[in-house]
């Protein structure tokens, strides 16, 4: 498994290098008409391009803090002179370019930034489109690092569909802050076997109707969704997709997740599931950026039935890098997600109480009912699961509990609830019993515990239970967060007072143990995965050197984190032991 992953990240980071590279332009001396049927050669000479200005009209007037629009305009990025600038008013979501007139294939940027504004052009991205409002934009570069002034800085565009209009989009708070612009290339339609990759990940990109922020959890606004991949060798284009944020205490970030909903079924990136609906995940709480990514790996190597399908990618909204980010799975019913289209998804969700369909248990247990969906879920539906939720909590509290026959094995399936809380306890996650997806496939089957979900506050990134190892018992019975007190009753019942399933846990473990052992080489090629697209990542939110959300302590650097995962690792292995075995 080791070997093959580095020869998987080999050669994504050679086709980052070398594919679609067109550095090499052999311009073309006799422009002359073919035989046949060809149409005419393309003379592919890049020229400096000249067109019409376009961009953000409102300037700021820095002797007055006042908006403008003929002091440090636009027109400055294009007069030639790195002693004037365009700074837009809004400190975001600005920009300036150029109206070709036609269709041109861009070979080359060239940017300057504001004299003693050095910085203000990282994370700067260039973009081309064919519509005026730049709906269907796509990047072609993107500055990567901070700049001298009083100088032109180049980089090299590999690209080959051709774009009428070219922008430069200022990164977010920097007010563009440019001194002058270029662009080069040659008139053409151009083709799409090339498209721009930010780093050896796929790269997101997300068009907003009116470039409006999403700004609600339940309100979907129209969108298009971009994604490159195979080193720009792939493009899935989805021009009619709706977008909306998601997440609870995750929204609250600046950094925001966010929902995608396709009007059409894709299978993304290679996923299992072919969906319309698929999250991105912000991981702004989590500074290795691969947390998720590793409880996903947990439950695959301790043998669930279903594990969310999770890739890394990054994210460019409506023009400004947004950074890394991890597309996931929606956890819903379909083919190759959660198999039970003729039964129940429901969750014990602390945050119940804010979903449109759910039900408090006898016990006091808060539980959503994710499927059938809200607004196709009948009365007798919601009922019946209610009901049989009922029926397992009472055979749960019964005297006879234990009974293979007659107490709670009748409702529940014991190895996926014991996987379940394997993957959550070994894995360090504070929040397990928080939240915990269940389903039923079908009225006569009994209910299954899964799939693995939200695990950002995993492997030692809780300043309330760090250090897990610590801990004199598991998370869930010591420090954990439960979304009830019955539910902390529940795993109690099962895993510590039903001897039997406490011995299968065992078994469990046991069989999981070696799969789990290797899990420090998973971190690491994880890591080398995401170096490049985490460096930007930080730039973007600097908080390496802050507390944010529930972390312990910042170590400062992204290598000293992802330590904290590998040392955790190391010793649960053997807590974890002790703890199952005693």
């Amino acid at each position: 498994m080791k070997a093959g992953r580095y020869i998987l990240l080999a050669v994504l980071t050679l086709l980052h290098v070398i594919s679609c590279d067109r550095k090499e332009i052999i311009p073309v001396v006799s422009p002359q008409k073919p035989a046949g049927n060809q149409g005419p050669v393309v003379n592919k000479t890049p020229v400096k391009l000249s067109g019409g200005v376009i961009g953000t009209e409102r300037s700021v007037d820095y002797s007055t803090g006042s908006a403008s629009i003929t002091v440090n305009g636009r027109y400055n990025a294009f007069d030639g002179s790195f002693d004037t600038f365009f700074a837009s008013y809004d400190r975001s979501g600005t920009w300036v370019g150029l109206d070709l007139g036609k269709k041109h294939v861009i070979t080359k940027v060239g940017y300057s930034p504001r004299i003693t504004q050095e910085g203000r052009v990282e994370l700067a991205v260039f973009e081309g489109a064919n519509e005026a409002d730049f709906s269907d934009a796509l990047p072609i570069a993107m500055v990567k690092d901070r700049a001298a002034s009083g100088t032109m800085h180049y980089l090299d565009v590999n690209c080959s569909r051709g774009f009428r209009y070219v922008r430069y989009v200022g990164p977010n708070d920097a007010r563009c802050n440019v001194a002058e612009l270029e662009f080069y290339g040659y008139e053409a339609d151009g083709d799409d076997s090339c498209f721009y990759q930010i780093t050896n990940l796929p790269t997101v990109v997300i068009n907003t109707e009116n470039a409006r922020a999403v700004t609600s959890k339940t309100d979907y606004i129209k969108s298009n969704v971009f994604i490159v991949s195979e080193g720009g060798k792939n493009l899935l284009s989805a021009l009619q997709t709706e977008i909306r944020g998601r997440g609870n205490a995750s929204w609250d970030f600046p950094k925001k997740p966010y929902k995608i909903k396709f009007q059409e079924k894709h299978r993304v990136l290679g996923s299992p599931s072919n969906d319309r609906k698929w999250t991105l995940i912000n991981n702004y709480g989590d500074k290795t950026l691969m947390r998720n990514i590793l409880a996903f790996e947990v439950s695959r190597r301790v043998g669930m039935a279903y594990t969310p399908f999770c890739t890394p990618v990054d994210v460019v909204f409506n023009g400004e890098y947004q950074g890394c980010y991890q597309l996931c799975d929606q956890v819903e019913v379909g083919t190759g997600r959660v198999e039970a289209k003729d039964g129940y998804l429901i969750e014990i969700d602390a945050y119940a109480y804010s979903e449109d369909v759910y039900f408090y248990s006898g016990k006091g247990m808060p539980v959503t009912v994710k499927y059938p969906k809200d607004d196709e879920i009948t009365t007798s539906q919601l009922n019946f699961i209610k009901n049989y939720f009922g029926k397992l909590e009472t055979a749960l509290w019964s005297s006879n509990f234990k009974d293979p026959v007659s107490g709670y094995r009748k409702y529940l399936d014991v190895d996926s609830f014991l996987m379940n809380f394997i993957v959550g306890e070994f894995s360090g996650n504070t929040d397990t019993y928080w939240s915990v997806n269940m389903y039923k496939d079908g009225g006569d089957g009994v209910l299954f515990t899964g799939p693995a979900w939200d695990y950002d506050l995993a492997f030692e990134n809780d300043q309330r239970t760090y250090p897990i190892n610590n801990l004199s018992d598991y998370i869930y019975a010591s420090a954990g967060s439960v979304a009830s007190d019955a539910t902390r009753t529940m795993v109690n019942k099962i895993v510590k007072q039903d001897a039997a399933a406490k011995a299968r846990l065992v078994e469990i473990w046991n069989a999981s143990k070696p799969a789990l052992s290797s899990l420090n080489d998973y971190v690491d090629e994880t890591a080398a995965l995401l170096d490049e697209s985490q460096k930007l990542n930080f730039k973007r939110w600097p908080i390496l050197n802050q507390r944010v959300h529930q972390n312990n302590a910042p170590k400062g650097s992204y290598a000293g984190e992802v330590n904290v995962v590998k040392s955790y690792i190391t010793r649960r292995l053997t807590r974890f032991d002790e703890l199952v075995k005693k």
